[in-house]
């Protein structure tokens, strides 16, 4: 291994080992309190459980809060492309950066609408590099990956310095004042990026895990399938190491590498991230291969169209908070989440509770139908 190799291992290691999970002993102070609010037993439904996660985030420090939340849309390019996997051309990429950058995409339309602040990080599109621009952050790994299919995308060294980077991302927006981040993407091939890295981390087939992407017609599929088993095939050696880093190097695109660091980042500052569909979804998974307490400061948005998703989320038995059919990327499904996030935290400071309210709570604690009232 090169000598940067050994010295970006070390220096991520390092910054690995800081990180400590939760305390999943503070659920059952959250149970308490939710239960003492002034409404039937568990009657809010999957927004107690999100408050209970906020809390058990926050240490148990209360006020929950959610606000200000941070968006990190992350851009790359990958020379899988080269091989026919997307029905967009590879410069669509470069395109919709420079459609983040004037607002005009989805994720712009979302993030106005629910307060959310948003930069787009250039991890490696093709072009070069972009010029100045408010919103956005150079953490260029390369001009795009090198193709898959014929060998690693990208060498361990570069894999480490993205996982740092995107690590230093969170950290320096958690000390500007951030209390939530979210993570999406954008890169034309990534979703063959994200396949093969679902196949190789769950031992699944490329057949059952290789979805539309872009909007593949059946043809496209098999053949984006057949390019995504080569890969696996050509890179067996990192894959049969066991290495997460060498797996992720192997499979993994600079977008997805760039925002596995910023859940980490998350969770060594104890901060909760959104992780948005299926590209957001693989880098997820890299984090919890390199450091499963990044589990207890994450919160999947959805379920994303794509089948890759509907395999992941069972495996590590983690419900979403909700399947609208969505499959777009961009950080899209994450924002959707952000008003739950709220309405959840606001629920738990500022109901009453039984205890300070003059209601009674004995019909309540019953688990009364709904609408009924004491």
């Amino acid at each position: 291994m090169a000598e940067e190799a050994i010295v970006a291992r070390r220096r991520l290691e390092v910054a690995l080992a800081r990180i400590r999970p939760a305390d999943m002993d503070l659920e059952s102070a959250a149970r308490a309190r939710l239960d003492d609010l002034t409404k039937p037993r568990g009657s809010l439904g999957r927004l107690e459980d999100v408050a209970t996660a906020l809390y058990v985030m926050a240490g148990g420090v209360t006020p929950l809060r959610v606000d200000p939340v941070r968006f990190f849309t992350v851009a790359a390019d990958h020379g899988v492309a080269a091989e026919g996997v997307s029905a967009y051309a590879q410069d669509v990429t470069r395109q919709m950066v420079h459609n983040f950058l004037s607002g005009g995409a989805a994720i712009n339309v979302l993030c106005r609408t629910f307060g959310i602040g948003l930069q787009v990080v250039d991890a490696g599109c093709r072009g070069g590099a972009f010029a100045a621009h408010p919103m956005l952050i150079d953490r260029r790994l390369g001009d795009g990956t090198a193709n898959m299919a014929a060998g690693p995308a990208m060498t361990e060294e570069v894999c480490a310095r993205g996982l740092l980077a995107g690590m230093e991302l969170a950290a320096e927006a958690v000390s500007a004042g951030a209390r939530c981040l979210g993570i999406g993407e954008m890169g034309i091939g990534n979703t063959t990026a994200a396949s093969a890295l679902f196949a190789a981390w769950l031992k699944l087939s490329p057949e059952r895990l290789t979805g539309p992407g872009t909007g593949l017609n059946a043809e496209g599929v098999r053949r984006k399938t057949t390019v995504i088993a080569r890969a696996l095939e050509v890179n067996a050696g990192a894959l049969q190491s066991g290495d997460p880093i060498r797996v992720l190097a192997a499979l993994g695109g600079f977008e997805i590498v760039v925002m596995a660091g910023v859940a980490l980042g998350a969770a060594n500052c104890r901060v909760p991230c959104l992780i948005d569909g299926f590209i957001a979804q693989s880098a997820w998974l890299a984090a919890l291969k390199l450091c499963p307490a990044v589990r207890t400061y994450t919160l999947v948005a959805h379920v994303s169209a794509e089948p890759g998703s509907a395999a992941l989320l069972p495996a590590f038995e983690t419900r979403p908070l909700f399947d609208l059919g969505m499959r777009l990327g961009e950080g899209t499904g994450a924002a959707l989440a952000v008003p739950l996030l709220r309405a959840a935290a606001a629920l738990f400071n500022d109901m009453a509770t039984f205890s300070g309210a003059d209601v009674s709570g004995r019909l309540y604690a019953a688990g009364a139908p709904e609408g009924a009232r004491p």
